[in-house]
């Protein structure tokens, strides 16, 4: 396993982390399994702050590895329950942090593979795009699908994404049973 450690959390762009070095970040709507992925990919339990309650992580945060690239963890968006004030704050951080940081390799697009994806994934979608920035999709929850359901997800993602986006960048992620660790390590070692 890499060498994977938390170097800080920020409000501000401003406080980025001193070292400059490449970034993937995680965005994605409250509670689609971000945290959970940190911590399972890199087989560390408490490595990110996991909760049942959407909407927890707040700020950006920085997880260095192997000092070669960090990975960002965007706050979640879209969790009702937040003041419009406080939403209105993260959405702004966001949209600054993916416009404004010069070092982003791609972005994991995160969508609960349950769900179809939404208004405010189709948003983001569309901002990366118009941001240029490469991305790729992660579909969470997998293990909670059946057999049916995990090609019925499958067809959906498809449909969302455009017939344009490559096959090789959706891959399907538990963090419960693994599934899909081995294809995204393989993707992180060409990094």
């Amino acid at each position: 396993m890499p060498n994977v450690k938390f170097v800080k959390s920020i409000y501000r762009i401003e406080d980025k982390p001193k070292l400059a070095l490449p970034e993937i970040v995680l965005c994605g709507r409250s509670n689609v399994g971000k945290s959970s992925f940190i911590n399972s990919f890199f087989n560390r339990k408490n490595l990110a702050k996991v909760s049942s309650t959407p909407g927890k992580t707040r700020s950006i945060n920085y997880y260095s590895v192997e000092d070669k690239f960090y990975i960002v963890d965007l706050p979640g968006f879209g969790y009702a329950k937040a003041p419009k004030a406080e939403q209105a704050k993260w959405e702004k951080m966001i949209t600054t942090f993916l416009t404004k940081s010069e070092y982003i390799l791609f972005a994991f697009h995160f969508i609960d593979s349950r769900h179809k994806p939404t208004e405010l994934d189709l948003l983001l979608r569309n901002f990366l795009i118009s941001a240029g920035i490469d991305f790729k999709v992660i579909l969470t929850k997998v293990d909670k699908l059946k057999q049916s359901e995990i090609a019925r997800a499958k067809k959906t993602a498809r449909e969302f994404l455009g017939q344009d986006f490559p096959d090789e960048n959706i891959f399907y992620y538990s963090a419960v049973k693994g599934t899909g660790k081995k294809e995204l390590k393989k993707l992180l070692a060409k990094i």
